[in-house]
């Protein structure tokens, strides 16, 4: 992020809200993401949901590998963020973290193909794929949601805890979020019949919820401070059969991550489809 708002800021304030140029800049878009002055939606609120998620990648010996998963008018500025990684890599992600070289960028040609291609190389410069719409594939039967970092829902002000969740806790905060994220990062808001999904998923529930909460923290720039951002983690088994209205949201979930700190990685869940 702060490699990002040096290349791209013209005024060189230490706060962005006060610029002239706040509501315009490709850095308060991505990280500060405040609303549309006179926006329907999140009236009142001083940020939207950002428009990309950072994916940590397996730790590797000699080599460091972040996913980003970007959403609508975000793909636009692909190419300030691969330049603002590059360069933030040459200074150490981390105090701890020596300087790193940005070696590849690879695109998938859509989501969920497992079609990897390179777009980048330090030589060649940068030439993304045109980004493709999400196509899901047809309802399975039977699923098993993983949760690879911890998910962070809220219910009546409070951290949801294994025992309290519910499948509808989940699906509506889920479609809540693809919903934001359609409507501020798109030219197509997503419309459906809210009020009865969430009605629907009232009736569902997990077959079986396997969940334990993982402590976690990282480490804020910004604030200088650690930040708790503990959460679930574990899998779910959901029977989708008479649910299929469900699926495409739960499918797209994999890209958008549910729940709190989804831009920072939280959140992340794999579908796995059982027999």
């Amino acid at each position: 992020g702060s490699a990002l708002k040096h290349l791209v800021c013209i005024t060189r304030l230490e706060e962005c809200p006060p610029c002239f140029v706040y509501r315009s800049c490709i850095f308060p878009y991505l990280f500060l993401t405040p609303p549309p002055l006179g926006s329907v939606k999140l009236p009142g609120y001083v940020a939207a949901p950002h428009p990309f998620v950072l994916v940590p990648g397996p730790a590797a010996e000699g080599a460091v590998e972040l996913g980003l998963n970007l959403f609508g008018m975000a793909n636009r500025y692909l190419a300030y963020l691969v330049h603002a990684l590059r360069e933030g890599a040459r200074q150490g992600l981390r105090k701890r973290t020596g300087p790193l070289t940005l070696v590849a960028v690879a695109q998938e040609s859509s989501p969920g193909s497992a079609d990897w291609r390179p777009i980048f190389d330090p030589a060649g410069g940068l030439q993304p794929l045109a980004a493709p719409p999400a196509v899901w594939p047809g309802a399975p039967r039977r699923i098993r949601l993983e949760l690879d970092t911890p998910l962070r829902l809220r219910l009546r002000n409070e951290l949801v805890a294994g025992e309290q969740l519910e499948f509808r806790a989940f699906f509506v905060s889920l479609l809540r979020r693809i919903s934001l994220l359609s409507y501020f990062h798109t030219d197509e808001p997503l419309e459906t019949d809210f009020k009865g999904l969430a009605e629907r998923a009232r009736g569902v529930r997990f077959e079986q919820a396997s969940l334990s909460w993982k402590d976690w923290t990282r480490y804020s720039s910004r604030q200088q401070t650690k930040l708790k951002m503990g959460g679930l983690v574990g899998s779910m088994i959901l029977n989708l059969e008479g649910g299929e209205q469900f699926w495409p949201y739960l499918w797209l979930g994999q890209w958008t991550h549910a729940g709190k700190g989804t831009s920072m990685g939280l959140g992340r869940y794999r579908i796995q489809t059982l027999a």
